[in-house]
């Protein structure tokens, strides 16, 4: 017994710098491993950017050629059409025109504004001028849906420190979306307030309002859901992630906050030119 009990293997000690060892070893493998995923994905994703980059910069030429040549027959620069509806015609080739190309520029400004290399230059400018542009370009927008848009203290607004053009932008996809999503006929709010270093921008609706867990995914470039709010306009979903990456692109922010009574309210903060800031 002795002998078979001294014929059997010895368990070899462990050596504790060999497990520390092993456990850096597996540590660094799968740090690897992370970092090379994360390279994989920061390529993929800047492939998508630049295929959108391009892509909207290819329908831009051919969409400009279209708009134009269509105003032109519309026109009837070089004669009459004869048959009334060829003015018809060319009427809706150059609304759908229009359509495509704010499409393309929306996809355009978005991959400029993921890859960071929007031109956003902030200047000091009028809340008043900014709003006036804006819903001039609704008009026709607010005239089809009949709504109204009411804004609080007009002409007496306070300056913000905005890109001239990125405010506009935005603002002008939020009042949009109001005006799509508000009840036909309703009314639209905006109203300004000052609050420390910052110009906030209400904007309420009467319209049927969301489902404060599809906020996070109205934010999101192409996403859609099932709400009605998202369903009833036309659109790529994009004026909403616009607005938003817009928004922060100028230190300020975007917040949607749906009402107890019905209807959405978008807050739009903007910095204040300093040396104006209230409580």
């Amino acid at each position: 017994m002795a002998d078979a009990a001294s014929r059997r293997p010895k368990a070899l000690p462990s050596n504790p710098d060999s497990d520390v060892r092993r456990r850096e070893r597996a540590a660094e493998l799968r740090q690897a491993r992370r970092a090379a995923h994360l390279r994989l994905e920061a390529r993929a994703e800047e492939h998508r950017r630049s295929f959108l980059r391009m892509v909207s910069h290819e329908l831009r030429t051919p969409l400009n050629s279209i708009l134009g040549f269509s105003e032109l027959i519309s026109a009837e620069i070089y004669g009459p059409l004869g048959a009334p509806e060829y003015k018809d015609y060319a009427k809706l080739i150059r609304d759908s025109g229009q359509k495509l190309l704010a499409l393309s520029n929306q996809v355009l400004e978005i991959a400029r504004l993921e890859s960071g290399a929007a031109d956003l230059v902030a200047r000091r400018e009028p809340l008043d001028h900014v709003l006036d542009d804006v819903l001039d370009g609704l008009a026709e927008e607010m005239r089809l849906r009949e709504a109204r848009v009411r804004v609080e203290d007009q002409g007496a607004l306070p300056d913000v420190v905005c890109d001239p053009k990125g405010l506009r932008t935005a603002l002008a996809a939020l009042l949009s979306n109001a005006i799509v999503h508000g009840a036909d006929g309703g009314e639209i709010c905006v109203r300004i307030q000052q609050r420390g270093a910052e110009v906030l921008v209400n904007i309420v609706d009467q319209g049927p309002g969301v489902d404060p867990r599809d906020i996070p995914r109205l934010l999101r470039p192409f996403e859609q859901g099932e709400n009605a709010l998202i369903r009833r306009g036309e659109g790529a979903g994009l004026g909403l992630p616009l607005a938003f990456m817009l928004c922060r692109g100028m230190g300020g922010g975007l917040t949607l906050t749906p009402r107890v009574e019905g209807g959405l309210c978008a807050v739009v903060r903007v910095p204040a030119p300093r040396g104006r800031a209230k409580i």
